[in-house]
């Protein structure tokens, strides 16, 4: 199989789909692999070095997307890449569908075979090829989250550690799965007091015995919540519910009844965000103020990570990269019902039931067209 790798475009965006290491693995099993020209340096990565993995370097992005049977990238196609899509054509990239109709509609204007990074999932649950961007996310959003709250930022004027006989910081993290638990990694490390919450006691059990009591796990409740959003510093939202918007648990009330100055990191704007003010940003211009808070809402966060982020979304994606390519898209999909779930859209008819939902279109299951 031909697969493209194109130059990401996406505001301050510097990861690239492979690393040189993911081509050569590729191509050592007979697929050719064009990567455009200057994809990788973001990464720090030469087109020489992709070169010397065996992979050929194309000049344009028409030539990477328009002369491959399946396109790898790391963020959803914008609309100036739409002319891009056709019905011969396998995307596999991060798509968030549910809270991107324009996109949604391109992709099913054009036939073309998406598959998602996000939506891949085992039968025992998880998100291989979401957890790694989860995992970065959640670190940077302490990180981000602890810069913002300096004056000099606009913030409260509060360090996340506090110093002797001065409180710590108070974080209050929105959703304990990969990436709230990653959050609550960094901002324990960095001896802030944390409140994590979460629907899943199992999950908070979990939490709370690997942290061992540096944190308080708190099962999620309106009520709850927003006590905890009126005492904290930094509030981090990382609520996910795979394909589906993300669903708005921290209401503009909460907002305006918290401490002035505080600072809230939204890991979930890709689908959408979780308190009701977001609106995507860029790292150009990461924030706005909402109710006397500062919001934070960078819609490629671990974009700003490129070199760790692009090999650790490699390590990933590779495998079923090669199952697509080394199958075609339909055996690859019958053989492994986790890739399966991954398609969303075929042929102009969608493949899954969140974003059908979300924009109010029909859908069938992905066994359907599979079968066909």
């Amino acid at each position: 199989m031909r697969i493209g790798v194109p130059t990401e475009i996406k505001s301050a965006e510097k990861r690239v789909a492979l690393t040189p290491a993911g081509v050569h693995q590729l191509v050592e099993h007979g697929h050719e692999v064009r990567v455009q020209a200057g994809a990788g340096l973001g990464s720090h990565l030469a087109d020489e070095d992709y070169a010397a993995a065996g992979a050929r370097i194309v000049a344009t992005a028409a030539e990477a997307w328009g002369e491959s049977g399946m396109v790898v990238k790391v963020k959803e196609p914008l609309p100036e890449e739409h002319a891009h899509l056709r019905e011969d054509l396998i995307l596999f990239t991060y798509l968030h569908l549910a809270a991107a109709e324009d996109l949604t509609r391109a992709v099913l204007a054009a036939g073309t075979t998406a598959i998602a990074y996000e939506t891949v999932q085992p039968d025992a649950g998880g998100l291989p090829l979401l957890a790694p961007m989860s995992e970065i996310a959640g670190r940077l959003s302490v990180q981000e989250g602890a810069h913002h709250l300096l004056a000099a930022q606009g913030g409260r004027g509060v360090l996340l550690p506090g110093v002797p006989g001065v409180d710590r910081a108070k974080v209050t993290i929105v959703g304990a799965g990969v990436a709230g638990a990653s959050a609550a990694r960094a901002a324990v490390g960095m001896g802030a007091q944390v409140e994590i919450f979460d629907i899943s006691l199992p999950r908070l059990r979990y939490l709370d015995e690997v942290f061992d009591g540096r944190l308080q796990t708190k099962a999620s409740s309106p009520l709850d919540i927003a006590e905890s959003v009126a005492r904290a510093d930094l509030v981090v939202g990382s609520v996910l519910i795979p394909g589906h918007r993300a669903p708005k648990l921290v209401t503009d009330e909460m907002v305006a009844a918290a401490k002035p100055g505080s600072v809230f990191v939204d890991i979930a704007i890709d689908q959408g965000g979780c308190f009701a003010g977001s609106r995507p940003t860029t790292y150009a211009e990461p924030t706005f103020e909402r109710h006397g808070a500062l919001f934070y809402c960078v819609a490629n966060m671990p974009g700003g990570a490129p070199v760790t982020a692009t090999k650790a979304l490699t390590n990933a994606t590779t495998p079923y990269i090669l199952r697509i390519a080394d199958g075609g898209w339909r055996e690859a999909l019958r053989a492994d019902r986790a890739l399966a779930r991954g398609l969303n859209a075929h042929g102009g008819t969608l493949t899954n039931a969140a974003v059908a939902e979300a924009f109010g279109l029909d859908s069938v299951q992905p066994e359907a067209v599979l079968a066909g």
